[in-house]
């Protein structure tokens, strides 16, 4: 489940080739063996999202963290979110594992580049041994004792302070530091949710699809399923009509799907 200490990323990498993503159905049937108290089954699943998490550490590579740490992080992550998944639920693993993987990664790597940012240099070395001894925010005592001018200790002084403050700890009632980091991914519960309901307008547009007559389900597909649609004469041309009679026929198609899709739109509404 992790790379080796020591390991080269390539070996682990290259490790990870033989693994193949489960189809729906293979995961769906392992899952329900899994649920029946089948650890190998689970642990096929957890295996198979294993690329899915270097997918993911790469995101962060630029950070100057180590890439094959961010994979351990992000392994960490999956088989957090492995023990709090409901495979009951109609959502993939990969899904629902995306939020826990990359909030193990992002905590790592806000620690990681703490470190790396700060402490690089003798002056600054001096400095953070200086404030901790005496917890003195004074720019001019902090800049005699490390051999560095005031204006650089001023723009050391947040780093300073903030790398005695753990990201994990909750202060006055308040949230933890990392708790409290911007963020634009979503929770678990609502990216499970948001999938189902993606499947789910999948699965109904299709089906009102079909219920539309040929040349209306192959307009629909030409005009409104495709990034570089075809112009209403083109089709016309292709169906032997006017472009008006196209015009026609596509309103005609819209007004039905509009009515098969009702029903959807009012039960995620």
């Amino acid at each position: 489940m992790s790379t080796a200490d020591g390991g080269s990323l390539r070996a682990y990498r290259d490790n990870l080739s033989g693994l193949h993503t489960l189809d729906r159905e293979t995961e769906r049937e392992l899952a329900k063996r899994w649920m029946a108290g089948d650890q190998e089954a689970g642990a096929r699943i957890v295996e198979a999202c294993l690329p899915f998490v270097v997918s993911i550490a790469l995101e962060y590579r630029r950070w100057g963290v180590p890439l094959e740490d961010i994979i351990q992080q992000g392994n960490l992550g999956l088989l957090k979110a492995a023990e709090k998944f409901d495979p009951t639920r109609e959502c993939r693993l990969a899904t629902y594992a995306a939020y826990w993987i990359r909030a193990e990664i992002r905590e790592y790597v806000v620690r990681a580049f703490r470190v790396v940012r700060l402490g690089t240099t003798k002056g600054e070395r001096r400095a953070l041994r200086a404030y901790r001894r005496s917890n003195t925010t004074d720019p001019a005592a902090l800049a005699k004792v490390s051999g560095l001018s005031e204006e650089r200790i001023r723009l050391l002084l947040p780093l300073l302070s903030g790398r005695e403050v753990s990201l994990d700890a909750s202060t006055n009632d308040m949230p933890s530091v990392l708790d409290r980091l911007p963020t634009d991914t979503m929770s678990p519960e609502d990216e499970a949710s948001a999938h189902e309901i993606t499947a789910q307008a999948g699965r109904a547009v299709r089906a009102a699809v079909e219920e539309l007559d040929e040349r209306e389900r192959m307009i629909v597909k030409e005009r409104l399923m495709t990034e570089d649609p075809p112009t209403l004469q083109e089709l016309g041309n292709r169906l032997g009509v006017s472009k008006q009679r196209v015009r026609q026929l596509e309103e005609r198609a819209r007004t039905k799907l509009r009515g098969e899709l009702s029903a959807f739109a009012a039960l995620v509404a």
